[in-house]
């Protein structure tokens, strides 16, 4: 297979293009960007820094992928973004490079849909199949787990964790971390329950859908301490790969804030 560069595109030396790729009308591609197999930038792409995006990506006009990351300590770093395979960019989505005050590498999983003007700052760890709506937003450093959705202008503040499978409504603002599984949705956004919807759509089982309800119940009760109820559910749950996904996503890092369901007044 052929490369394939619109005479409008402008392509610098030393960018890497592997067979297939696809270069439409006034692109741009930097110097150290690296196309997999395949790749397609439809047209008015720009694709900068220390980037690689792997095989079979499409990335529709007005994405900017690769710019400097938008943070103070950022001096000019040679640092990276690495997008994955079969990944959809649409129409001005924008993604970052790392900062050395970060790890240097913002990574990007596969098979994924970014919807127009969604923006992944630096430092940011993505995962594969996941859907972000029109102007989903992270922060810098903030982790994301597979199968999350992210809802149309949800915004997520630096640092944040997000479990796999969580969805995550419309307009949230995400200040604490979210459980996997979980379905949070308001500003500043709380836990509503779990992801049910999502979680039958994968063909999750019924009795892991009810351990993770029981579970989460049991999580969020109001007896007891959070650490009572926490070590509670890891003995009660233990055979459950689910919910000890929970419980280990929480002891991962305590110094953390949890998003959790709102009170009632």
């Amino acid at each position: 297979m052929s490369v394939t560069i619109h005479p409008s595109a402008i392509v610098a030396p030393g960018a890497e293009l592997s067979d297939g790729v696809e270069i439409g009308p006034y692109c741009t591609v930097g110097g150290k960007v690296k196309l997999g197999e395949g790749v397609r930038l439809v047209s008015h792409v720009v694709i900068d820094g220390a980037t690689t995006i792997g095989a079979q990506t499409v990335i529709h006009p007005f994405a900017f992928l690769g710019g400097a990351p938008q943070h103070l300590a950022h001096k000019g770093e040679d640092t990276q973004l690495i997008i994955g395979e079969r990944n959809v960019i649409r129409e001005h989505v924008t993604m970052h490079t790392g900062t050395l005050v970060g790890t240097g590498v913002t990574r990007i999983g596969s098979d994924s849909l970014y919807m127009v003007g969604s923006h992944v700052a630096h430092d940011c760890v993505v995962g594969d199949r996941v859907t972000f709506a029109n102007n989903a937003t992270l922060g810098g450093h903030v982790h994301v787990g597979d199968f999350v959705f992210m809802g149309g202008l949800a915004g997520v503040h630096q640092w944040t964790r997000i479990g796999r499978y969580a969805f995550v409504g419309a307009a949230a603002l995400v200040t604490r971390d979210v459980i996997p599984y979980g379905s949070l949705w308001g500003n500043h956004a709380h836990l509503e329950g779990l992801n049910l919807v999502g979680l039958k759509r994968r063909g999750f089982s019924r009795e892991s859908i009810n351990d993770l309800r029981s579970a989460y119940r049991l999580l969020f009760a109001d007896e007891g301490t959070f650490q009572e109820r926490l070590d509670d559910v890891a003995r009660d749950f233990a055979d459950t790969p689910e919910v000890m996904e929970i419980v280990e996503f929480i002891r991962a890092d305590a110094n953390r804030p949890l998003c959790s369901p709102k009170l009632e007044n």
